[in-house]
């Protein structure tokens, strides 16, 4: 009896053991995941710079997930009066490292669908900051473009 034991216990030491089958999935390289609201946005284009404050007259906030965005825009007068605006979009997006691609799927600026926006960004505390070229060919657009949010927690 004590023969059959120790090859027994061998058999089924080595049935037990098994490749790692796992599948291994990569965290995104920054925390960019969750709501964002845009607090200043920078648009230079052929020599001028206009600067836009996202926390008086208009709202933009901007939803990542782990693989899409999306982005809403709108004024704070309930479109009552002359500055009366909405827009939004979303699409997919790649991150590696501290380059963030966007493609744009779909958006109420119809002639920007189909284009992909790489920014440089980074991430300190609760703030994001965006910095790339947005360029939209069918438009004749071409403007370095750089935006700061805050991150806007559950409460």
């Amino acid at each position: 009896m004590k023969i059959i034991t120790g090859p027994l216990l061998i058999i089924c030491t080595l049935l037990s053991c098994t490749a790692k089958t796992s599948i291994e999935v990569k965290a995104p390289s920054l925390p960019i995941e969750g709501t964002w609201k845009l607090i200043t946005g920078t648009l230079v284009q052929k020599g001028d710079t206009v600067v836009t404050q996202y926390t008086k007259n208009i709202s933009f906030i901007k939803v990542i997930n782990n693989t899409h965005f999306a982005f809403m825009l709108h004024d704070l007068l309930k479109g009552k009066d002359t500055t009366a605006t909405y827009s939004s979009g979303g699409g997919t997006y790649i991150l590696k490292d501290s380059t963030y691609t966007e493609h744009l799927e779909y958006c109420s600026d119809r002639a920007a669908e189909g284009y992909d926006f790489t920014f440089t960004i980074r991430i300190n505390n609760d703030t994001l900051t965006q910095h790339g070229i947005e360029k939209i060919e069918s438009k004749g657009t071409e403007r370095m473009n750089t935006e700061v949010y805050v991150r806007i927690k559950r409460g």
